[in-house]
């Protein structure tokens, strides 16, 4: 899952909300001087991803990648995973959507502490441009792959061609998140509640 899947399911206070989303911007060996609250965050990190990458539906969307991106189908699954969620935001959750993404920057800034480089390097252009917000629309995962494309892989890459994926194979792969979003979400809560129980 992406950013904004991450945040949403993480427990409802900001500590967790950015452990859970560091855990795209910070390896385990390397979180040892994160506070603890943090640290579990990046543990249901973690979690969320080891359960999505193992999921029938999930492995399903990705045969939906054309074969020239099937390298990148992980990535580009994900993505449009955080795309159907803020389509469908409103089944999901009684905040709106612009509220959860404001919320989110202005905790991001309170942990600002606790940020890697990277993380702090993209935090402006992604209040700027509200990037959470904008996986609503086609346009916004347009611009999010070409921006993934250029930064994130250092050689040359098809990755912001997957919008091409995404336009193709839309109500397929929407039905795809449909069904397996409630499934990770229980899977969430189940693990969230276990680890409560051993705090």
């Amino acid at each position: 899952m992406n950013y904004l899947a991450h945040l949403h399911l993480a427990p409802d206070n900001a500590t967790a909300r950015v452990g859970n989303l560091l855990g795209d911007f910070i390896k385990p060996a390397h979180a040892s001087h994160l506070p603890h609250g943090l640290q579990q965050g990046m543990a249901l990190h973690r979690q969320i991803d080891s359960y999505t990458d193992s999921h029938p539906l999930v492995r399903q969307s990705k045969t939906r990648i054309a074969a020239a991106r099937r390298r990148y189908a992980g990535i580009l699954v994900d993505i449009f995973y955080d795309h159907f969620l803020a389509r469908h935001w409103a089944r999901f959750s009684t905040m709106p959507l612009a509220d959860f993404t404001a919320r989110s920057y202005v905790e991001l800034e309170q942990h600002r502490q606790w940020l890697p480089p990277r993380l702090l390097d993209i935090l402006p252009r992604m209040q700027a441009e509200d990037w959470l917000l904008s996986y609503a629309d086609t346009a916004g995962i347009a611009s999010v792959l070409c921006g993934f494309s250029r930064h994130r892989i250092q050689r040359d890459n098809p990755v912001a061609a997957g919008i091409d994926d995404l336009l193709q194979h839309h109500a397929a792969l929407e039905a795809d998140f449909l069904a397996f979003y409630p499934q990770l979400q229980q899977h969430t809560a189940a693990f969230i509640a276990k680890t409560e129980k051993q705090t």
